[in-house]
């Protein structure tokens, strides 16, 4: 009896023909989640946002320091404090303009991106190009959090337990006045918040509504709100995001709370999973990044935008479907 050769027999023999020019299989290459997650410092180099905030990388990133006058980096061990220096001075100057006006006292910062951006092995889908920030919805307290209190210090949700509605007992207008603030700044594009919060921003704002044109509900975003930065003037790599439009948004916020907030009727089928990114489906110019030599410096090449002395640190204490557009 002559055997037929299997499936596997055959692609083994024809990729062995090839050599060189065989075409990879889509296992030959690992998701590229766990190649940046793998960078711990940043290249050296020119800075460069390469691609789109949901698909890119960093290039050249700076670092924004642990602590600041009015702002305390969260999360340290995650390693995700890097970002464009645009993104770094915009995120000092926030924190200043809050603080001086007696708005919030400092901020929390979360997550902003990896040493070389690109895909996170958890929590994000962009934050990819160091142009896109977390500000947590606690404001610093006093005094300060030590670094082993930033790995465990709780979020907290602004809204009341089991309902799509801000909790006024920890609501107030300094709440809106600090999206507010962040929303004026120019480099801004997007500030995404739950649509509960975009409720109450509707219902507070006032006459002075232009800003909130900024501001976009989507769904999560209850403990903290995310930025996002237009790709600066002269950046030929990154690719930008459509206009947010002019509007203030706030007669459209009701497909949230009928539709796209409620669950889902029980017979219906759970989303396909996206496949895993790898470099394959990224800028090309993202393998250069993997691969260019770290900046130098004793912390591992971590640039600033902007000098800070940090201050002491205080006592030790203990997806859905449809998508909407966003």
């Amino acid at each position: 009896m002559i055997r037929l050769p299997t499936p596997v027999a055959v692609t083994l023999v024809i990729a062995s023909a090839l050599g060189p020019f065989a075409i990879p299989t889509a296992q030959a290459e690992p998701a590229a989640k766990f190649l940046f997650s793998q960078k711990k410092t940043p290249t050296a180099g020119p800075t460069r946002s390469i691609g789109f905030y949901s698909n890119g990388c960093l290039g050249g990133g700076a670092q924004l320091p642990a602590d600041g006058p009015h702002w305390q980096a969260m999360r340290l061990s995650r390693n995700r404090r890097f970002g464009n220096p645009v993104t770094i001075a915009v995120i000092e100057r926030i924190a200043g303009d809050a603080a001086k006006t007696g708005v919030w006292p400092g901020l929390l910062v979360g997550d902003i991106s990896q040493p070389r951006g690109g895909p996170m092995s958890s929590g994000h889908s962009s934050h990819q190009i160091g142009l896109d920030f977390d500000v947590w919805l606690r404001p610093m307290p006093t005094p300060r959090l030590t670094a082993a209190q930033r790995e465990t210090y709780p979020f907290r949700s602004v809204l009341k337990k089991g309902t799509f509605s801000v909790d006024d007992r920890i609501w107030n207008d300094h709440y809106r006045d600090l999206i507010k603030i962040t929303a004026e700044q120019p480099e801004v594009q997007r500030i995404f918040v739950h649509p509960g919060i975009k409720k109450k921003l509707c219902e507070t704002a006032g006459r002075d509504r232009g800003w909130l044109a900024k501001v976009r509900p989507y769904y999560g975003h209850y403990e903290h709100f995310h930025v996002r930065l237009f790709c600066p003037p002269g950046s030929t790599t990154c690719k930008p995001q459509k206009a947010a439009g002019s509007g203030d948004g706030c007669s459209k916020l009701d497909w949230w709370f009928n539709v796209a907030l409620q669950p889902s009727p029980p017979n219906a089928k759970p989303p396909k999973p996206k496949p895993p990114l790898t470099l394959a489906g990224m800028p090309a110019a993202c393998r250069a990044v993997l691969a260019a030599p770290a900046a130098g410096g004793a912390s591992g090449g971590a640039m600033t935008a902007a000098q800070t002395t940090p201050p002491p640190a205080g006592a030790l204490v203990a997806k859905p479907s449809p998508r909407p557009r966003r």
